[in-house]
């Protein structure tokens, strides 16, 4: 790093969601126009702004620093360092004016995710970690639940009709048969569940890396983990989940059949 700590870039990239998410909360609950991008998922003038936002501010703090985001592409790194970025994660819960969206910063050093943030504007739900500095909620240490039965754990998903599109339905029907609660609180919210103790598994059988970038490090620093359904720890997946770490083998078992 050039000069700052992992804490300094911590505290920029908490500062940097919480003032892209309050552009979003101007057009949330606002009848906001929606546009369709060709693979069929929404964007709004919200999420092109607070993505913006994003990158201005990573601009002028850290010009050599590449980007990776989801509504404007890539940025060359010449520091070894990248931020890759979701302004809304769950855009079609910003547009059903459901707060169960987030804004999502993932900080990559050198190939490796060391840092993340997810903020959830309309929650005001802040969770960040970084690599030896543990997983806040709030303000507050966070750790994943303790509960080791699959039978007796809660679930989480993002779209019960991926999983059949993506040759996923019988690992999901396994999954489904073998535990107590299922719920679609999904997109980036089920995971930061999973990190914050209130569920115990979250799936994604679609997964792009500025959808999870800041997941990876938070889970793992709240003591879960987030895979990929081979269960490699990436965010570069093409699907993903995060469990409490003691239902990870129980999980793969019922997804391998």
């Amino acid at each position: 790093m050039a000069g700052e700590t992992l804490q300094d870039l911590v505290d920029f990239t908490v500062e940097t969601a919480w003032q892209a998410g309050k552009i979003t909360l101007r057009y949330y609950q606002a009848g906001v126009e929606t546009e369709w991008k060709a693979d069929a998922s929404p964007v709004t003038v919200a999420d092109r702004q607070a993505e913006e936002k994003i990158r201005q501010r990573i601009a002028e703090k850290f010009p050599d620093d590449g980007i990776i985001g989801e509504e404007f592409g890539d940025k060359q790194a010449y520091s070894g360092r990248r931020w890759i970025i979701d302004p809304i994660d769950g855009t079609k819960s910003f547009i059903q004016g459901v707060p169960l969206y987030g804004v999502l910063i993932g900080v990559e050093e050198d190939g490796e995710m060391v840092a993340g943030v997810v903020y959830m504007p309309a929650l005001d739900e802040m969770v960040w970690a970084a690599n030896g500095l543990g997983c806040r909620w709030n303000g507050r240490l966070a750790k994943v639940s303790t509960e080791n039965k699959l039978d007796a754990a809660c679930l989480c998903f993002t779209s019960a009709t991926a999983f059949g599109r993506n040759e996923r339905a019988a690992a999901w029907q396994r999954l489904v048969s073998s535990s107590r609660i299922q719920r679609g609180w999904g997109d980036c919210y089920g995971h930061i569940l999973v990190a914050t103790g209130r569920a115990e598994a979250s799936f994604d059988p679609i997964m792009n890396p500025w959808d999870c970038a800041p997941l990876l490090p938070i889970l793992k620093e709240a003591g879960g983990t987030f895979t990929d359904w081979q269960g490699t720890p990436t965010i570069y997946g093409k699907d993903a989940f995060s469990t409490n770490n003691l239902l990870f083998a129980d999980i793969m078992a019922q997804i391998k059949g």
